[in-house]
């Protein structure tokens, strides 16, 4: 069993900036590969980031095109616990971010992760 747990969500204007934690309980970072995607109305659920380890080669992140440059994705192993700090937001980041967990053989394709939280609202007036 595993669980995922977002927060830190909220109403942020343009260019402000906003951190969310996914907290990991279970065997979720037993898994090599994590990441946060989200989803805004009427549209379909985007890739965002993710971060992937590995004893053999190290860890790497990947992110997508928009949010390079402006978003970063982390995690404490010793606390369980995934991060992604958003700065310089946009209205068109509004949308409700989740995270995922798994070992996703594409970690852009959100039908390759296992786990997923529930997601928590990003809003970003303009």
């Amino acid at each position: 069993q595993a669980q995922l747990v977002e927060s830190g969500g909220g109403l942020v204007q343009a260019g402000g900036s906003l951190r969310l934690s996914c907290a990991a309980s279970g065997r979720v970072f037993g898994h090599y590969a994590m990441g946060w995607f989200r989803q805004a109305p009427g549209k379909e659920r985007e890739f965002v980031a993710a971060i992937r380890w590995s004893g053999w080669s190290g860890t790497f992140t990947n992110y997508a095109d928009s949010v390079k440059g402006r978003f970063t994705i982390s995690r404490d192993s010793a606390k369980n616990t995934l991060y992604l700090q958003m700065n310089s937001l946009r209205p068109e980041d509004t949308a409700v971010y989740s995270c995922a967990a798994g070992q996703p053989g594409a970690v852009g394709s959100d039908l390759e992760y296992e786990y997923w939280g529930r997601g928590t609202q990003v809003t970003v007036s303009s």
